[in-house]
């Protein structure tokens, strides 16, 4: 598992610069799920098909959601 964004110290979720870079980086390593900000969600669009077929991504908005998602609590 991925997770990606910055929180500021308002505990704000911010978006990623890129996702193209370390999510095929994880993909190389492994990883099959990745946590991204909701706001990186156009961004996910310039990810290469190859990628998006091996890792499901996960929109996040805030670190409650984010949790729950990630440890699959829904």
């Amino acid at each position: 598992m991925l997770v990606m964004g910055d929180m500021s110290i308002q505990g704000n979720i911010k978006a990623a610069r890129s996702l193209v870079e370390p999510l095929q980086v994880a993909m190389d390593n492994g990883a099959r799920c990745a946590l991204i900000p909701g706001e990186n969600k156009r961004a996910f669009l310039e990810v290469d098909t190859d990628v998006i077929d091996k890792i499901d991504p996960i929109f996040f908005n805030d670190v409650k959601t984010a949790t729950f998602k990630g440890l699959d609590l829904n």
